[in-house]
């Protein structure tokens, strides 16, 4: 299986669980800016911290198994992983939270 293969597994799936999540909790617009706003910080980190770790040769990618896309010396595939993560782990806190913002409030005493 080659990386983009594997990333669009983990995708799809991460896509799912949003899906899911705005289905049913209906998120209102600061939750959509929040998680937008978390995709971009860690993409752009994914970036700057992936091209220095290819630069100073810490990991090589089998070039065989890669779209040949790059943004600088990181290969797009890297990008499924911040992007996946920034997409499933916001949905599954909302889908996974209480119907009922005010119960937490009270336990929380």
């Amino acid at each position: 299986m080659t990386y983009a293969g594997l990333a669009a597994c983990f995708l799809a799936a991460s896509v799912l669980v949003l899906v899911a999540a705005a289905v049913l909790r209906r998120p209102d617009r600061r939750w959509w800016l929040a998680t937008a706003a978390t995709a971009l910080a860690l993409v752009v980190l994914t970036a700057v911290f992936d091209n220095v770790m290819i630069a100073v040769d810490l990991f090589r990618f089998d070039e065989s198994q890669l779209s040949g896309i790059h943004v600088g010396l990181a290969p797009l595939e890297d990008f499924a992983w911040p992007v996946a993560a920034a997409t499933a782990l916001p949905a599954l806190a909302l889908l996974l939270s209480p119907d009922d913002p005010r119960a937490t409030r009270g336990a929380r005493r």
